[in-house]
């Protein structure tokens, strides 16, 4: 079976390789540490300061295998390759529910890059599927659980 791709800019793929260098060489360290000093205390079998150390140990590892899986399986996409007015991964697309007068503006990333209340949307959800493909003028049904909803795509940009 073929392992996932992770669709990501060049910059998505740079912010996440000096994350995973923060890991390794910051918070491991100043982990095994903290883990050295709570052994320091004695009786493992009620020292909090020492589970919990080895609890942040278990988080950090599993951060940097899946930050270093996306990695791995980076699939760099250019924005630029593709129509200026057509929504892709690395734009920002202003849109407006059918209907209402306020605009949204949304940039489509990479689901490593997500974060919906800095505006950043996935590829991989629902309304970032929906966009991405589509043009200047273009109208989307956007798939929710409750229903879905009409927007009309009103301005695609390159993301700064």
């Amino acid at each position: 079976m073929a392992e996932k791709t992770f669709p990501m800019t060049l910059a998505e793929k740079e912010q996440l390789e000096k994350e995973l260098e923060e890991l390794k060489l910051v918070r491991r360290p100043e982990i095994v540490e903290r883990i050295k000093i709570a052994r320091s205390y004695g009786d493992l079998s009620e020292n909090s300061e020492y589970e919990a150390a080895k609890d942040e140990q278990a988080f950090v590892e599993g951060q940097i295998s899946t930050i270093e899986n996306q990695i791995r399986n980076a699939e760099i996409v250019d924005s630029d390759a593709v129509a200026a007015d057509e929504v892709a991964i690395g734009k920002s697309v202003t849109i407006q529910e059918i209907g209402e007068k306020d605009t949204e503006v949304y940039t489509i990333v990479g689901a490593a890059s997500a974060d919906v209340f800095a505006g950043k949307i996935s590829n991989e959800s629902p309304m970032g599927h929906a966009l991405i493909g589509n043009k200047v003028g273009d109208t989307v049904t956007i798939p929710t659980p409750a229903g879905s909803y009409d927007v009309t795509i009103v301005k695609v940009e390159k993301a700064s």
